[in-house]
């Protein structure tokens, strides 16, 4: 199952499994960020290439806004961080 809400401090939490199935459901939800976002991965537990895709189209989009715009990633378990890594996709990303 996976899930996205938005915090009383206006981050997108991403909860359970982001696969291939959910994609469409990030980026209906990542369609609507128009500035700089914060996404909280605390409960996220798997990320597919589908899900990572998502998120890189999303950032390219909003780098490429005037002002240059982005999203930061925060609580990235130790799995999801590697996959990140592997894909270089923490070069592209402020992950804290």
């Amino acid at each position: 199952m996976f899930k996205i809400e938005t915090t009383q401090e206006g981050e997108i939490r991403l909860l359970g499994r982001l696969d291939a199935a959910a994609a469409h459901q990030l980026e209906s939800a990542l369609q609507q960020i128009h500035s700089s976002a914060v996404i909280d991965f605390d409960k996220l537990d798997y990320i597919s290439s589908s899900g990572l895709g998502e998120l890189f189209a999303a950032q390219k989009r909003l780098q490429d806004q005037t002002p240059p715009q982005a999203l930061a990633l925060k609580n990235l378990n130790a799995h999801i961080r590697e996959v990140f890594a592997i894909a270089g996709f923490d070069a592209f990303f402020d992950i804290e």
